[in-house]
């Protein structure tokens, strides 16, 4: 008898439904996919923390979109704060992220810094993008409470009136790289037809069960490789009549950056403009904010 070798779960995204709370849910966890987009800026501790829950965030619902070509940007910015912007996306299984800070102010905050410390008065905003349609959803929330996933809570019931919960877990593998893990459960919408609208009820009693279980799930169980996310949801909600667990979204480091991209952008400039981004050998560099890669091109091939 040979032992069964248990590997890792990373870099994947499962959804599920309880058909009897009417409530959905998504549980992801990173591991490669978020380390090699932290290891392109080498962020300060907490702002790596940051940017690996906003990643995580940023897979739980992106992967919700049920149009393949469709877009989720996930945007938090301050006037004046320390960290000036965040954005985060996805787009068909692909995660890209940066943030940019002041690395001054920051180094006198310590490492532990809160949300409202790092973003002032911020906000965020929450962008569907559903290509095929061409509907667009956004919307935008005070960035008031203690965490990212906070702030998620808050944007599904104030621009959508559903109740919501967001838990993510920040752990490291065995090698000492980011691990990131995160779970999002959603009250489902009842029907309008004779019943009241969702938002106009004054409590929900199965969607208090729901998010009673989902809280009891620890961060560190959240972050853990060897966990299989399947397992999570069976612990949760093992006791539920039925949980229907649905297809898989394996997750990859995308950016959509190339020279043939970026020169069909700058070719759309007056050629007086062009001119004046090139530097005195004629070339143009652009420096690619979610991958920290520089792309430079001759003047003549873009004007070519």
């Amino acid at each position: 008898m040979t032992d069964t070798v248990r590997l890792p779960d990373l870099d994947r995204a499962i959804g599920f439904t309880i058909p009897d709370r009417h409530a959905r849910g998504r549980v992801v966890r990173l591991g490669s996919v978020a380390q090699s987009i932290l290891a392109a800026h080498a962020y300060p501790r907490p702002i790596e923390q940051l940017l690996a829950e906003a990643l995580a965030l940023t897979a739980l619902l992106g992967s919700t979109l049920k149009d393949a070509a469709g877009q989720l940007t996930l945007q938090a910015q301050t006037q004046g704060g320390i960290v000036r912007l965040m954005v985060c996306d996805y787009k068909n299984g692909e995660l890209r992220g940066y943030v940019d800070f002041d690395r001054e102010r920051l180094a006198e905050l310590g490492e532990t810094p809160s949300l409202f410390a790092l973003f002032g008065q911020g906000y965020l905003a929450i962008t569907f993008d559903q290509v095929t349609s061409g509907e667009r959803y956004q919307g935008i929330v005070p960035l008031d409470g203690d965490s990212i996933a906070a702030a998620a809570e808050s944007y599904f019931l104030q621009s959508e009136q559903i109740p919501s919960l967001v838990r993510l877990g920040l752990g490291f593998d065995e090698a000492g790289g980011r691990i990131v893990g995160g779970m999002f459960l959603q009250h489902l919408p009842e029907g309008e037809d004779g019943r009241e609208r969702l938002h106009t009820r004054l409590d929900h009693p199965e969607w208090e069960h729901v998010e009673a279980l989902g809280r009891t799930m620890g961060a560190d169980e959240l972050a853990d490789p060897m966990i299989p996310l399947e397992t999570i949801v069976w612990r949760l909600f093992n006791e539920e009549r039925e949980v229907r667990v649905l297809g898989t979204t394996d997750l990859i480091r995308g950016c959509r950056c190339d020279r043939e991209y970026i020169a069909g952008v700058i070719a759309r400039f007056p050629p007086e403009e062009q001119r004046a981004m090139a530097d005195d050998a004629g070339i143009i560099t652009v420096d690619c904010a979610f991958c920290a890669t520089k792309f430079p091109l001759p003047l003549d091939d873009v004007v070519a």
